[in-house]
């Protein structure tokens, strides 16, 4: 066995990353959806909410977390942290699941659920995110 390079390895043979290594390419509809599906995984576990969201300054909201939180949920999932979910604070959801602070706030937010919700809730909320023309259906209320 000849040792070479690793500088030197792609002038003598075509190199590919496996698919396993590759970090998933997902489109907003399927971060979404998979958040959906882990929650609903275990819809009766208490999630803890992050307190009163609205009241703090930006970069404190941004770096708001809480431990067992719907956020927490979607960060252990190691499909999402391969696709690039990099922790489970409230600025990282907004950013990987690309929604609104608004939209992040009315799911994890105190104000809309207190201390703690149920995930099956959690999902109902994401769904509504997902879906914006829906929310009257999920939550019985327009934007």
């Amino acid at each position: 066995m000849e040792h070479r390079p690793l500088s030197e390895l792609s002038s003598v043979a075509d190199l590919k990353i496996p698919e396993t290594v590759k970090a998933p390419v997902l489109s907003k509809r399927e971060r979404l959806d998979r958040w959906i599906e882990l929650l609903e995984q275990e819809p009766d576990r208490e999630l803890r909410t992050l307190d009163e969201i609205e009241w703090k300054p930006k970069a404190q909201r941004l770096a708001m977390r809480a431990d067992g939180s719907a956020l927490t949920v979607a960060y252990s999932d190691p499909l999402l942290r391969r696709a690039g979910l990099r922790s489970d604070t409230f600025g990282e959801a907004v950013d990987f699941f690309e929604i609104s602070e608004h939209d992040a706030h009315i799911v994890l937010c105190s104000c809309h659920g207190g201390e703690s919700m149920r995930a099956d809730e959690a999902a109902r909320r994401v769904r509504g995110v997902r879906s914006p023309s829906l929310w009257a259906l999920y939550f019985g209320w327009f934007r």
